[in-house]
């Protein structure tokens, strides 16, 4: 009788996609607890002023806003695409400006609005998949002429170099699957994207290659140094490699300690994600969190899955795994559902966008991804994510709302 109700095939909302999200916002509700309150410190501070309380604000707010868009067609939505889209490029140059966008860990990504941090990049990503969906759904014909892709190669590039310029490489990146699944889907010829495909991954290389092996002092790709060292942590490179040929036992030895800083976090998040064994220590057993091993700065964002392994283990590891799976299914099966073109890129847009989050954040604690701060959707603590997740789920409900043979 449930299977029935989660399926009813004229059911006004997808309600099995619906009672998944209750569950993830339960489960990123209960481990930023987990992870902040094991701080003595945090621990003093008034009942309002604690993450986890304001992550529940920030879910009582994605969720208004998810319901209001669930009130207007998404047409009517598409049409104000590229106003919503223009704006976050605005954003974005102003977020670069001193005195507006704020430097926190050496980049500038947020506007400080005090009572708010808001970060451009995170309602970039929602407004380009809005203005790419409108842009692609013209008539398929159209899409076959150059000029038509590469116009649409601009409106990815944009805000993906204004986001890498921050520096925030995870955000940026995960704007390109987003862009040429839809570009995919819509129709895009496949020569064109295998082209661009095999150009990107060249460059990809050809940048690897001058981070990984490129000496100092020779002609190196521009970037911050936490960005190079993180590629080189990721990809085991020795850090005495770069040392200069006259370099003293001392110099070696401070590379090396070096390395060892750098690797910390990385170590850290592995050694929680395998402590945690099958079952799991307990919730807020957690020793690698609560003796402050896994940094306490970071446990309840980026590492927030590592804090979930530990305390619950492999079998609640793939549970949250799974949860997100559903959600990414029930995605799939709207966008198969949806009355146009327009609708079903939106839907994989979003898919796209989520299952990225999911797969590098994920991958960044169990060292299969380097670290980029990409957070995990709904479960690490921030207001920004966190509104972004649940607008994007009720553009996804929108159009779920309004699908064909309604």
């Amino acid at each position: 009788m449930i299977n029935a109700s989660f399926n009813e095939p004229h059911a006004k909302i997808d309600r099995l996609q619906l009672a998944v999200l209750a569950g993830l916002m339960l489960i990123g509700t209960a481990f930023v607890y987990s992870a902040t309150m094991a701080n003595a410190t945090a621990a003093t501070l008034p009942w309002y002023d604690q993450s986890w309380v304001r992550q529940i604000v920030w879910y009582a707010l994605g969720i208004g806003a998810g319901t209001a868009l669930c009130l207007v067609d998404y047409h009517s939505l598409s049409r104000w695409s590229f106003v919503a889209y223009w704006v976050t490029i605005f954003c974005l140059v102003a977020v670069m400006i001193p005195h507006i966008g704020s430097m926190r860990f050496g980049a500038r990504r947020w506007i400080d609005l005090g009572f708010f941090q808001f970060q451009p990049s995170e309602f970039a990503k929602l407004a380009f998949i809005l203005a790419m969906a409108h842009f692609l759904g013209r008539p398929e014909d159209e899409l076959q002429h150059p000029a038509i892709f590469w116009r649409g190669i601009g409106l990815l590039l944009l805000p993906f170099a204004l986001i890498l310029k921050e520096p925030d490489l995870g955000s940026a990146l995960v704007l390109l699957p987003t862009g040429l699944v839809m570009m995919f889907v819509a129709g895009t010829p496949k020569e064109y994207l295998l082209q661009l495909v095999g150009a990107v991954g060249l460059l990809a290389v050809l940048f690897l290659l001058d981070v990984l092996f490129m000496p100092p002092g020779r002609w190196q790709i521009s970037m911050q140094p936490y960005q190079r060292d993180r590629l080189l942590v990721y990809f085991g490179r020795d850090y005495t490699h770069f040392a200069p040929p006259n370099s003293t036992p001392a110099e070696l030895q401070r590379l090396r300690q070096q390395q060892l800083d750098d690797e910390y976090n990385v170590r850290q998040a592995l050694i929680s994600v395998g402590s945690g064994g099958l079952a799991g220590k307990g919730w807020r057993q957690g020793t690698q969190n609560a003796l402050g091993y896994l940094p306490r700065a970071v446990a309840h964002n980026d590492f927030i899955f590592s804090v979930i392994a530990e305390e619950e283990g492999f079998v609640g590891s793939v549970m949250v795994i799974a949860l997100y799976a559903v959600i990414l299914f029930t995605g799939l099966r709207i966008a198969g559902q949806a009355r146009d073109r327009l609708g079903k890129l939106v839907v994989v847009g979003v898919v796209t966008l989520i299952f990225s989050h999911v797969f590098i954040n994920i991958g960044m604690n169990i060292r299969i991804m380097p670290v980029t701060g990409v957070p995990l959707p709904l479960l690490s603590y921030g207001g920004s994510s966190v509104l972004c997740s649940l607008i994007a789920l009720g553009l996804m409900q929108n159009i779920y709302i309004h699908r064909k043979g309604y």
